[in-house]
């Protein structure tokens, strides 16, 4: 029969007789019936999933970027427009037109140290040369024609060479300076092929090389009116300045500890002031003769370049008008 459950769910329950054969206690079993609940009672909904956004959220998730309209110009019109274009072109020539000067003082600077290393590389080699062999490296004609005076070689000024130059001392060389540097490179020949004076080193036995130069292909014979040659060793073995001019070399060859250049040792030159032995550039005058063209270097060697404006005039002081760019090797 069925009857209320003792939970008070309204439950029926029927009962159901089990033989028990190994027990003699027989309990009674009863079964009961899931009662008839409906499907929404038991059934539990489902959460919703966490991986799914707000639904206000979700709107936004979807939502497309807006364009910009000039962007959407720029790629219609793809390219710059005159105007701009002409902006450009305007920035960068000032730009150019402010470098410009400043890129030209800063080469004319470089040009100047090279000068003066070269110049002083010159002056070592010769008194290293001294050191080893006793004389200068000059020939027995130039120590001939120099006689008891100091010896100028390499004052040409290209393409023409300077008017004749005389000293109180004496007359100077104002050849070429290859003779010089073919006897402190070892050269036998120069690049031109013409034998030089120290062939079969003759003039330097211990083939010491006491100069490293540059070596140029410009050749003043085939060329002699070039404006601006090449500097460094040229084919005829002159040796040029960054501009193009010789190094004007003089040597101590009287050995009286006093360098007599041809152009510094002049008075319109060297004096510093009326009646004054001193002069510019640590020359002096030790003669004890007043205004006279005795202004000397205390030392061997004297070398040094017209400079970038290849000039120098014997008319003006040292350190006036084209002689003021000089470069010289014993100026600190």
């Amino acid at each position: 029969m069925g009857s209320n459950d003792a939970c008070g769910f309204g439950l029926g329950a029927q009962a159901v007789p089990v033989e028990w054969h190994d027990c003699t206690w027989q309990p009674p079993i009863e079964w009961r019936r899931a009662a008839s609940l409906p499907l929404a009672a038991i059934t539990k909904p489902l959460p919703m999933p966490a991986f799914l956004p707000h639904p206000a959220r979700r709107k936004n998730l979807f939502k497309l970027m807006k364009t910009n309209s000039s962007c959407q110009r720029r790629s219609k019109d793809a390219g710059f427009t005159l105007i701009e274009l002409l902006v450009v072109i305007a920035i960068i020539a000032i730009l150019a037109a402010m470098l410009l000067p400043v890129l030209a003082a800063a080469k004319k600077r470089a040009l100047i140290v090279r000068a003066k290393t070269e110049a002083q590389a010159i002056a070592t080699a010769i008194q290293a040369y001294d050191a080893d062999y006793g004389r200068f490296p000059i020939t027995k004609d130039e120590q001939t024609y120099a006689g008891t005076n100091d010896f100028t070689t390499g004052l040409v000024v290209s393409p023409s060479p300077q008017v004749d130059w005389t000293h109180s001392n004496g007359s100077h060389s104002y050849d070429t300076n290859n003779n010089v540097i073919a006897i402190l490179m070892d050269l036998q020949t120069y690049p031109n092929g013409v034998v030089t004076s120290n062939n079969m080193h003759v003039l330097n036995p211990k083939q010491v090389k006491y100069l490293n130069a540059t070596m140029s292909d410009y050749d003043p014979a085939a060329t002699p009116s070039q404006p601006n040659p090449p500097g460094g060793v040229d084919r005829a073995g002159i040796y040029r300045d960054p501009w193009g001019n010789p190094y004007i070399i003089t040597m101590d060859v009287n050995y009286d500890d006093q360098c007599s250049d041809i152009f510094y040792s002049q008075l319109s030159v060297s004096q510093n002031g009326a009646g004054s032995a001193a002069g510019f550039n640590g020359l002096s005058n030790p003669t004890g003769t007043p205004n006279s063209n005795n202004f000397f270097y205390h030392g061997k060697v004297m070398v040094w370049s017209a400079g970038p404006d290849k000039q120098f005039d014997a008319t003006l002081s040292a350190g006036v008008g084209v002689n003021k760019d000089n470069v010289l090797s014993w100026k600190q």
